[in-house]
């Protein structure tokens, strides 16, 4: 099984021997890929909608998986019992409905060992979920597949955890503090960018567009931060409190 470089980066972040459940698998491309590569005992495949449930059966099928990947239509977490998986993957969706579909299995997330997120939107919001109700981010990664970053990462329930700092919740707190490559790619890019869009505003001195104008300012002031991060080493990675 081959997969995207944005799925192959979800997929590396499952730990291995885990039991998997994939919430929205689509085609079933990472419990396929999981399984092929002898990291994980089991899996869930699962899908609100029929069709692409339809198509990782036969996916399934081809690679003669059926015995060791399930396929159930579900609604998010609602068909999944605790005790059933290790890791949850939610991947590809949007951040308000991945914060639904955890909020809605709130029940069985106690017997998960960690949760594997790559929203594509609102991720502040996220991870801002996830530190509020005592989840630590463990490990994140970022990738660029066609001209598009994808951060994702792995939590972990570890206690009561203190908030993440504004730059932290929008970038990743360990992407920023490993200084990774590509996240500093993505900074640059959109400093650029919102720098340009600045100019034209300014520019036009438009009065209508003051508000814009000081979004803009505050989104620069916040990837400066963000980049702060580049000129020195960080390792303190989940901070705990008691």
């Amino acid at each position: 099984m081959e997969l995207s470089r944005r799925l192959y980066a979800v997929a590396g972040l499952v730990t291995p021997g885990n039991r998997l459940a994939d919430v929205g698998t689509d085609h079933g491309y990472i419990p396929i890929y999981l399984m092929e590569q002898g990291l994980i005992p089991h899996g869930i495949a699962m899908d609100v909608n029929a069709g692409p449930l339809e198509r990782a059966r036969e996916h399934i099928r081809e690679h003669g998986l059926e015995e060791k990947i399930e396929t159930r239509l579900s609604d998010g977490l609602r068909e999944i019992e605790a005790g059933e998986a290790d890791t949850v993957v939610i991947a590809g969706m949007g951040g308000a409905l991945t914060i639904r579909i955890l909020e809605e299995g709130f029940r069985i997330l106690p017997s998960l060992k960690e949760l594997v997120l790559q929203p594509q939107s609102e991720i502040a919001r996220v991870r801002n979920w996830l530190a509020d109700r005592g989840y630590c981010i463990e490990r994140e990664d970022m990738v660029e597949e066609e001209g598009k970053y994808y951060p994702m990462f792995r939590a972990v329930w570890g206690g009561k955890t203190g908030h993440l700092r504004p730059e932290e919740a929008l970038y990743g707190p360990l992407l920023l503090q490993n200084r990774h490559p590509v996240l500093l790619r993505y900074l640059q890019k959109e400093r650029e960018r919102k720098k340009g869009i600045l100019a034209q505003i300014e520019s036009r001195g438009a009065q209508n567009a003051r508000e814009r104008r000081q979004e803009l300012l505050e989104a620069l002031e916040e990837n400066g931060r963000a980049l702060s991060f580049f000129a020195k080493r960080e390792t303190e990675g989940c901070r705990k409190t008691e």
